[in-house]
Protein backbone atom coordinates (compact mmCIF):
# COMPACT_ATOMS: atom_id res chain seq x y z
CA UNK A 1 0.00 0.00 0.00
CA UNK A 2 1.22 3.47 -0.81
CA UNK A 3 1.21 6.36 1.68
CA UNK A 4 -1.99 7.50 3.37
CA UNK A 5 -2.36 10.55 1.17
CA UNK A 6 -2.67 8.23 -1.83
CA UNK A 7 -5.27 6.19 0.04
CA UNK A 8 -7.21 9.36 0.84
CA UNK A 9 -7.41 10.18 -2.88
CA UNK A 10 -8.30 6.58 -3.72
CA UNK A 11 -11.15 6.55 -1.18
CA UNK A 12 -12.52 9.86 -2.42
CA UNK A 13 -12.71 8.56 -6.00
CA UNK A 14 -14.23 5.26 -4.84
CA UNK A 15 -16.93 7.07 -2.88
CA UNK A 16 -17.70 9.67 -5.53
CA UNK A 17 -17.43 7.10 -8.34
CA UNK A 18 -15.61 9.68 -10.43
CA UNK A 19 -12.95 12.35 -10.53
CA UNK A 20 -15.13 15.46 -10.39
CA UNK A 21 -16.91 14.63 -7.15
CA UNK A 22 -13.68 13.42 -5.57
CA UNK A 23 -11.84 16.58 -6.65
CA UNK A 24 -14.56 18.72 -5.09
CA UNK A 25 -14.23 16.87 -1.79
CA UNK A 26 -10.43 16.92 -1.85
CA UNK A 27 -10.28 20.55 -3.05
CA UNK A 28 -8.05 19.49 -5.91
CA UNK A 29 -8.21 19.73 -9.70
CA UNK A 30 -9.86 16.66 -11.35
CA UNK A 31 -6.85 16.16 -13.62
CA UNK A 32 -4.61 16.06 -10.55
CA UNK A 33 -6.86 13.46 -8.94
CA UNK A 34 -6.70 11.42 -12.15
CA UNK A 35 -2.90 11.53 -12.15
CA UNK A 36 -2.81 10.47 -8.51
CA UNK A 37 -5.04 7.47 -9.24
CA UNK A 38 -2.89 6.51 -12.24
CA UNK A 39 0.24 6.80 -10.10
CA UNK A 40 -1.28 4.61 -7.41
CA UNK A 41 -2.29 1.95 -9.94
CA UNK A 42 1.17 2.05 -11.51
CA UNK A 43 2.81 1.69 -8.12
CA UNK A 44 0.62 -1.30 -7.25
CA UNK A 45 0.98 -2.82 -10.69
CA UNK A 46 -2.77 -3.39 -10.87
CA UNK A 47 -5.99 -1.75 -12.08
CA UNK A 48 -8.19 -0.42 -9.28
CA UNK A 49 -10.91 1.25 -11.36
CA UNK A 50 -12.77 0.49 -14.56
CA UNK A 51 -13.16 3.87 -16.28
CA UNK A 52 -16.18 4.63 -18.45
CA UNK A 53 -18.26 7.66 -19.49
CA UNK A 54 -20.50 6.83 -16.51
CA UNK A 55 -17.67 7.15 -13.99
CA UNK A 56 -15.13 5.09 -12.11
CA UNK A 57 -16.21 1.60 -10.94
CA UNK A 58 -14.03 -0.44 -8.61
CA UNK A 59 -12.43 -3.65 -9.78
CA UNK A 60 -12.45 -6.67 -7.44
CA UNK A 61 -9.01 -5.66 -6.20
CA UNK A 62 -10.22 -2.08 -5.83
CA UNK A 63 -13.11 -3.21 -3.65
CA UNK A 64 -10.77 -5.18 -1.40
CA UNK A 65 -8.42 -2.22 -1.13
CA UNK A 66 -11.33 0.11 -0.38
CA UNK A 67 -12.43 -2.05 2.56
CA UNK A 68 -8.89 -2.11 3.98
CA UNK A 69 -8.51 1.64 3.45
CA UNK A 70 -11.79 2.32 5.23
CA UNK A 71 -10.60 0.29 8.19
CA UNK A 72 -7.29 2.19 8.21
CA UNK A 73 -9.20 5.47 8.02
CA UNK A 74 -11.29 4.47 11.05
CA UNK A 75 -8.18 3.68 13.11
CA UNK A 76 -6.58 6.96 12.04
CA UNK A 77 -9.64 8.93 13.14
CA UNK A 78 -9.71 7.12 16.47
CA UNK A 79 -6.06 8.06 17.01
CA UNK A 80 -6.86 11.67 16.12
CA UNK A 81 -9.73 11.67 18.62
CA UNK A 82 -7.44 10.36 21.35
CA UNK A 83 -4.86 12.99 20.42
CA UNK A 84 -7.50 15.68 20.77
CA UNK A 85 -8.01 14.43 24.31
CA UNK A 86 -10.11 16.56 26.57
CA UNK A 87 -10.15 19.61 24.31
CA UNK A 88 -13.48 21.40 24.54
CA UNK A 89 -13.48 22.54 20.90
CA UNK A 90 -14.25 20.17 18.04
CA UNK A 91 -11.73 20.05 15.20
CA UNK A 92 -11.13 18.20 11.96
CA UNK A 93 -13.71 17.22 9.37
CA UNK A 94 -17.12 15.65 10.01
CA UNK A 95 -19.46 14.65 7.20
CA UNK A 96 -23.21 14.13 7.68
CA UNK A 97 -25.36 12.32 5.15
CA UNK A 98 -29.02 13.31 5.01
CA UNK A 99 -32.16 13.18 2.89
CA UNK A 100 -32.50 16.48 1.09
CA UNK A 101 -35.41 17.77 3.20
CA UNK A 102 -33.22 17.83 6.29
CA UNK A 103 -30.16 18.80 4.26
CA UNK A 104 -31.85 21.84 2.70
CA UNK A 105 -34.04 23.21 5.46
CA UNK A 106 -32.50 22.15 8.79
CA UNK A 107 -28.84 21.18 8.66
CA UNK A 108 -27.38 24.39 7.19
CA UNK A 109 -28.45 26.55 10.14
CA UNK A 110 -27.87 23.82 12.75
CA UNK A 111 -24.38 23.00 11.47
CA UNK A 112 -23.50 26.67 11.06
CA UNK A 113 -24.27 27.22 14.75
CA UNK A 114 -22.09 24.26 15.76
CA UNK A 115 -19.24 25.37 13.51
CA UNK A 116 -19.40 28.93 14.84
CA UNK A 117 -18.60 27.55 18.30
CA UNK A 118 -15.86 25.32 16.88
CA UNK A 119 -13.96 27.41 14.30
CA UNK A 120 -11.42 24.66 13.54
CA UNK A 121 -14.18 22.21 12.63
CA UNK A 122 -15.12 21.55 8.99
CA UNK A 123 -18.70 20.29 8.56
CA UNK A 124 -19.78 18.67 5.30
CA UNK A 125 -23.43 17.96 4.44
CA UNK A 126 -23.95 15.15 1.94
CA UNK A 127 -27.50 15.48 0.52
CA UNK A 128 -28.63 12.27 -1.14
CA UNK A 129 -32.07 11.00 -2.23
CA UNK A 130 -31.16 7.57 -0.89
CA UNK A 131 -29.84 5.84 2.22
CA UNK A 132 -26.26 6.86 3.01
CA UNK A 133 -23.86 3.92 3.18
CA UNK A 134 -22.01 4.30 6.48
CA UNK A 135 -20.32 0.91 6.13
CA UNK A 136 -18.47 2.29 3.11
CA UNK A 137 -17.81 5.49 5.04
CA UNK A 138 -19.69 7.79 2.69
CA UNK A 139 -20.22 9.88 5.83
CA UNK A 140 -19.37 9.85 9.52
CA UNK A 141 -23.04 9.78 10.49
CA UNK A 142 -26.38 10.06 8.76
CA UNK A 143 -29.88 11.39 9.24
CA UNK A 144 -32.56 8.84 8.33
CA UNK A 145 -36.35 8.66 8.42
CA UNK A 146 -36.32 5.02 9.53
CA UNK A 147 -33.91 3.32 11.95
CA UNK A 148 -31.68 0.74 10.23
CA UNK A 149 -32.52 -2.93 10.63
CA UNK A 150 -29.30 -4.41 9.25
CA UNK A 151 -25.59 -3.77 9.49
CA UNK A 152 -23.33 -2.73 12.36
CA UNK A 153 -25.21 0.51 12.91
CA UNK A 154 -26.74 2.32 15.86
CA UNK A 155 -29.74 4.65 15.72
CA UNK A 156 -30.90 7.43 18.01
CA UNK A 157 -34.24 9.16 17.58
CA UNK A 158 -33.76 12.90 17.13
CA UNK A 159 -37.25 14.34 16.85
CA UNK A 160 -40.70 13.99 15.31
CA UNK A 161 -41.77 16.39 12.58
CA UNK A 162 -45.05 17.22 10.87
CA UNK A 163 -46.13 17.25 7.21
CA UNK A 164 -49.28 18.61 5.56
CA UNK A 165 -50.71 19.25 2.13
CA UNK A 166 -49.79 22.70 0.88
CA UNK A 167 -50.41 24.97 -2.09
CA UNK A 168 -50.12 28.63 -3.05
CA UNK A 169 -52.14 30.96 -0.85
CA UNK A 170 -53.43 32.81 -3.92
CA UNK A 171 -54.85 29.66 -5.54
CA UNK A 172 -58.51 28.70 -5.39
CA UNK A 173 -59.98 27.31 -2.15
CA UNK A 174 -59.72 23.64 -1.24
CA UNK A 175 -62.46 22.71 1.23
CA UNK A 176 -62.33 18.93 0.87
CA UNK A 177 -60.31 16.17 -0.78
CA UNK A 178 -62.69 16.20 -3.76
CA UNK A 179 -61.47 19.71 -4.61
CA UNK A 180 -58.04 18.25 -5.36
CA UNK A 181 -59.21 16.52 -8.54
CA UNK A 182 -58.63 19.66 -10.58
CA UNK A 183 -55.26 20.44 -9.01
CA UNK A 184 -51.78 19.55 -10.26
CA UNK A 185 -50.53 16.96 -7.75
CA UNK A 186 -46.82 16.95 -6.88
CA UNK A 187 -45.04 13.98 -5.33
CA UNK A 188 -42.15 11.53 -5.41
CA UNK A 189 -41.12 9.51 -8.43
CA UNK A 190 -42.69 6.26 -7.27
CA UNK A 191 -39.90 3.88 -8.24
CA UNK A 192 -37.32 6.13 -6.54
CA UNK A 193 -38.94 6.20 -3.09
CA UNK A 194 -36.08 4.76 -1.03
CA UNK A 195 -37.96 4.49 2.27
CA UNK A 196 -41.59 3.52 2.84
CA UNK A 197 -41.93 6.44 5.26
CA UNK A 198 -41.65 8.77 2.25
CA UNK A 199 -44.67 7.29 0.46
CA UNK A 200 -46.86 10.14 1.67
CA UNK A 201 -49.50 10.42 -1.04
CA UNK A 202 -50.55 6.78 -1.03
CA UNK A 203 -50.99 7.02 2.74
CA UNK A 204 -53.42 9.94 2.44
CA UNK A 205 -55.21 8.42 -0.55
CA UNK A 206 -54.11 10.95 -3.17
CA UNK A 207 -53.40 9.48 -6.61
CA UNK A 208 -52.63 10.71 -10.10
CA UNK A 209 -49.37 12.63 -9.67
CA UNK A 210 -48.80 15.11 -12.51
CA UNK A 211 -45.36 16.39 -11.46
CA UNK A 212 -42.76 14.37 -9.59
CA UNK A 213 -39.20 14.50 -8.34
CA UNK A 214 -36.92 12.43 -6.12
CA UNK A 215 -35.97 15.70 -4.35
CA UNK A 216 -38.01 17.35 -1.62
CA UNK A 217 -36.53 20.74 -2.52
CA UNK A 218 -37.58 20.34 -6.17
CA UNK A 219 -41.07 19.25 -5.11
CA UNK A 220 -41.36 22.42 -3.05
CA UNK A 221 -40.46 24.50 -6.10
CA UNK A 222 -43.06 22.61 -8.14
CA UNK A 223 -45.71 23.43 -5.55
CA UNK A 224 -44.66 27.07 -5.68
CA UNK A 225 -45.46 26.95 -9.41
CA UNK A 226 -49.08 26.06 -8.71
CA UNK A 227 -49.05 22.43 -7.60
CA UNK A 228 -50.40 20.71 -4.51
CA UNK A 229 -48.33 18.27 -2.46
CA UNK A 230 -47.12 17.10 0.91
CA UNK A 231 -44.66 19.52 2.50
CA UNK A 232 -42.61 19.36 5.69
CA UNK A 233 -43.96 22.02 8.06
CA UNK A 234 -40.36 23.06 8.80
CA UNK A 235 -39.86 23.86 5.09
CA UNK A 236 -42.86 26.21 4.80
CA UNK A 237 -41.11 29.30 6.27
CA UNK A 238 -38.78 29.10 3.26
CA UNK A 239 -41.78 29.39 0.91
CA UNK A 240 -44.01 32.09 2.45
CA UNK A 241 -46.39 32.13 -0.51
CA UNK A 242 -47.55 28.59 0.39
CA UNK A 243 -50.20 27.66 2.94
CA UNK A 244 -51.29 24.39 4.51
CA UNK A 245 -54.64 23.00 3.38
CA UNK A 246 -57.01 20.35 4.77
CA UNK A 247 -55.00 20.49 7.99
CA UNK A 248 -57.51 18.49 10.04
CA UNK A 249 -58.02 15.85 7.36
CA UNK A 250 -54.43 15.33 6.22
CA UNK A 251 -51.68 15.40 8.84
CA UNK A 252 -48.61 13.15 8.90
CA UNK A 253 -45.99 12.64 11.57
CA UNK A 254 -42.54 11.26 10.82
CA UNK A 255 -39.26 11.12 12.74
CA UNK A 256 -35.59 11.75 12.10
CA UNK A 257 -32.97 9.32 13.44
CA UNK A 258 -29.25 9.81 13.79
CA UNK A 259 -27.46 6.73 12.47
CA UNK A 260 -23.83 5.96 13.26
CA UNK A 261 -21.47 3.07 12.66
CA UNK A 262 -21.15 0.89 15.76
CA UNK A 263 -17.35 1.11 15.62
CA UNK A 264 -17.59 4.87 16.30
CA UNK A 265 -19.22 4.49 19.71
CA UNK A 266 -15.89 5.15 21.45
CA UNK A 267 -15.21 8.37 19.52
CA UNK A 268 -15.68 11.21 21.98
CA UNK A 269 -15.36 13.78 19.19
CA UNK A 270 -18.14 12.27 17.07
CA UNK A 271 -20.34 11.70 20.11
CA UNK A 272 -20.05 15.32 21.21
CA UNK A 273 -20.85 16.47 17.68
CA UNK A 274 -23.81 14.07 17.53
CA UNK A 275 -25.17 15.45 20.82
CA UNK A 276 -24.93 19.01 19.53
CA UNK A 277 -26.49 18.03 16.20
CA UNK A 278 -29.47 16.29 17.80
CA UNK A 279 -30.11 19.17 20.19
CA UNK A 280 -29.82 21.69 17.37
CA UNK A 281 -32.22 19.78 15.12
CA UNK A 282 -34.78 19.41 17.90
CA UNK A 283 -34.71 23.14 18.53
CA UNK A 284 -34.80 24.08 14.84
CA UNK A 285 -37.73 21.81 13.98
CA UNK A 286 -39.64 23.18 16.98
CA UNK A 287 -38.82 26.79 16.03
CA UNK A 288 -39.85 26.45 12.39
CA UNK A 289 -43.01 24.48 13.12
CA UNK A 290 -44.06 27.04 15.73
CA UNK A 291 -43.51 29.78 13.16
CA UNK A 292 -45.89 27.98 10.79
CA UNK A 293 -48.54 27.61 13.49
CA UNK A 294 -48.32 31.28 14.39
CA UNK A 295 -48.75 32.40 10.79
CA UNK A 296 -51.55 29.95 9.91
Amino acid sequence: MENWDDMRVFLAVARAEGLTGAARQLKMDPSTVGRRVARLEQGMGATLFVKSPLGYALTDLGERLRDKAIEAERHLRQAQDEGQGGSEALTGQIRIGAPDGAANFLLPQVCAAIQAKNPDLEVQILALPRIVNLSRREADMAIAVSPPTTGRLTARKITDYQLHLAMRADAGPVRSATDLKDKRIVGYIVDMIFDKELDYLSEVGVTGVQMASNSVAVQLQMIRQGGVGIVHDFALPFAPELRRILVDAVALTRAFYLVRHASDRHSDRLTRFADALCEGMQQEVARLEEKVRLTA
